[in-house]
């Protein structure tokens, strides 16, 4: 309803949409890929790190490939096993689309999960069930605030993202209301088995944000140049809070349960060389604690690597 009474308050809009449906462009090639794979690119390292804070071990991302393509080859065969939603913008109530296919959905789920990330699970033989799906509502919602960006560059998509579909009812319901559109396919996963998300938007909807990315006077270009520049300094400048953890031992919980007040715990023989140095809960480097002269220090000794903190978990236990 909102987006007919934008068309109505907006006859430029209008004239818009009319010229996509019945010429079916709306801007060049060229530019359409350029400005898709730019939001891409911008939105990769924003999915890395929401991933390597909900996911126990690293999930690997990427660009596969940015196509122009037609709204109407997103729609899924009726017993496709995929996983789709439909996320709406103010402008447009298909602004973004995104499906993920039966490996990816396999590959999040082991992965969320805990599953071994040297055996890759097969794709899914079956329609999504409601963990997967619920897993796959929140990747999506993860592409979906990576993708929408914030300032002039927001796609104003209206979050969280709506239920994904699924299944054959879902599917055979579905309309696809066709256009000239773009394709991005990311990959998710790394070596032979690698899963894919497809995110569809039509052209009009990416070029008016690409336009809006830009300042059309040379004195608006300088303020959004300077305003960036002061924004970086301020982050670099905020202050974090370290906090350097020394492993103490293991312990079954029948005896943890016996502890006593002003009981005495050893610290393991090489504990102190495994000090972690973290940031709002979350590990950054493997430490050494020590002292000098009469200052306690920790010395920095090497990036933390979450996958390979697991694998050791997995062989000491």
């Amino acid at each position: 309803m909102s987006e007919v009474k934008a068309q109505v308050e907006n006859p430029e809009l209008m004239r818009k949409l009319v010229v996509e449906r019945l010429v079916g462009e709306t801007g060049d090639p060229r530019h359409v890929v350029e400005a898709a794979r730019a939001m891409a690119l911008r939105a990769l390292p924003i999915v890395a790190d929401t991933f390597s804070d909900r996911f126990p071990t690293p999930m690997a991302v990427d660009v596969m490939s940015v196509d122009v393509a037609r709204m109407a080859e997103l729609k899924p065969e009726k017993d496709s096993l995929d996983a789709m939603v439909v996320v709406p913008a103010a402008t447009s109530r298909d602004a973004l689309t995104m499906r993920l296919d039966p490996q990816a959905l396999s590959l999040l789920v082991s992965t969320l999960f805990g599953g071994d990330p040297d055996i890759p699970p097969p794709p899914l033989e079956r329609v999504p069930s409601k963990i997967e799906l619920d897993v796959a509502a929140m990747v999506f919602e993860v592409f979906a605030q990576a993708l929408n960006g914030d300032g002039p560059r927001a796609l104003g998509l209206r979050l969280p993202v709506p239920q994904p579909l699924s299944g054959t009812s879902d599917f055979k319901r579905f309309v696809v209301r066709d256009g000239p559109g773009v394709r991005i396919t990311f990959s998710l996963g790394a070596g032979d088995e690698v899963g894919r998300l497809t995110a569809w938007m039509p052209q009009r909807v990416l070029l008016e944000r690409s336009a809006a990315a830009h300042p059309d006077t040379a004195e608006e270009r300088a303020q959004a140049a300077a305003w960036q520049q002061h924004f970086n300094g301020e982050v670099l400048r905020s202050n974090v809070e370290l906090t350097a953890t020394i492993p103490l031992m293991k312990m079954p919980l029948k005896a943890l349960a016996g502890l006593k007040e002003g009981q005495v715990l050893e610290l393991r023989e090489n504990a102190q060389a495994e000090t972690r140095l973290s940031v709002r809960g979350r590990t950054i480097f493997i430490c050494e604690f020590g002292k000098l002269g009469q200052h306690y220090t920790v010395r920095v000794k090497q990036p933390f690597d979450a996958r390979r903190d697991v694998l050791d978990g997995l062989l000491a236990g």
